[in-house]
């Protein structure tokens, strides 16, 4: 069961949960979309858990017994209630009218500061290869555009970035490595991103960042935040190391 308002698809996703799928592709356009519904979902209805937008879609969690309760309690039509899917499906319809597309969701310019090659960015040369570039030249590539943060995902405050000039697109590695040292900088695909912890994962690492993406004691917990502007600068040793001990001390 699915239906379709806005250009917006509406499916269930096991008895607690439904996804609004918003475009198929991944672009600014389909994340302003992701933008627009997010900001109207501030407790929308009785049973409401939480909302997890991601680059296409949101998925909408909800008690399915409070729900219930609310529906028996406010339909009169007691005979053939709604489910409460068909109940937050019509909650959600609502808020696609309302939904503004042409609003601006403008997230922060954010410089990150990042330390390429070495033992730093052990992957820095192969990427260069893969594309008979010099290291410099990906570096330049990498520093060059404002790439947009469109989730948040796998690891805790770990972003998935678009935008990333597209002449350094690299396929992940074909094997994994055990561990990833915190704020690697790496490209999957079209993609770049940050490792904030210590995990699994086979992204081609370029580089490190001496900054702290996930810090449990703060909130929000995360340095970024999907609809964020990011713009790489390239470091010197001294300087990362400078970064890294004031970082230390705080």
């Amino acid at each position: 069961m699915s239906c379709s308002i806005t250009e917006a698809i509406i499916k269930p996703l096991g008895d607690s949960a439904l996804i609004v799928q918003l475009g198929d592709e991944l672009n600014p356009a389909t994340h302003q979309k992701v933008q627009a519904l997010s900001a109207l979902l501030d407790h929308p209805f009785d049973g409401f858990i939480e909302s997890v937008p991601a680059f296409t879609n949101i998925t909408i969690y909800y008690n399915p017994v409070v729900v219930h309760h609310s529906i028996m309690n406010n339909d009169k039509n007691h005979d053939s209630p709604m489910t409460p899917f068909q109940k937050i499906r019509l909650v959600v319809n609502g808020l696609l009218q309302q939904m503004d597309e042409k609003q601006v969701f403008g997230g922060r310019l954010v410089e990150i500061p990042v330390l390429y090659g070495g033992e730093y960015g052990p992957d820095l040369d192969e990427v260069a290869s893969f594309h008979k570039m010099s290291a410099e030249e990906v570096i330049r590539l990498h520093t060059k555009n404002e790439c947009l943060v469109y989730m948040l995902g796998f690891a805790p405050g770990f972003p998935f970035m678009g935008g990333m000039d597209e002449r350094i697109a690299t396929p992940r590695k074909k094997s994994p490595r055990a561990s990833i040292v915190p704020g690697s900088v790496g490209i999957a695909g079209k993609q770049t991103g940050i490792y904030p912890l210590e995990t699994p994962g086979g992204w081609q690492i370029i580089g490190r960042t001496p900054l702290d993406l996930f810090q449990p004691h703060l909130t929000p917990p995360t340095l970024l935040q999907a609809g964020d502007r990011i713009k790489f600068v390239q470091l010197s040793p001294e300087q990362y190391k400078d970064i890294r001990s004031k970082t230390n001390d705080c």
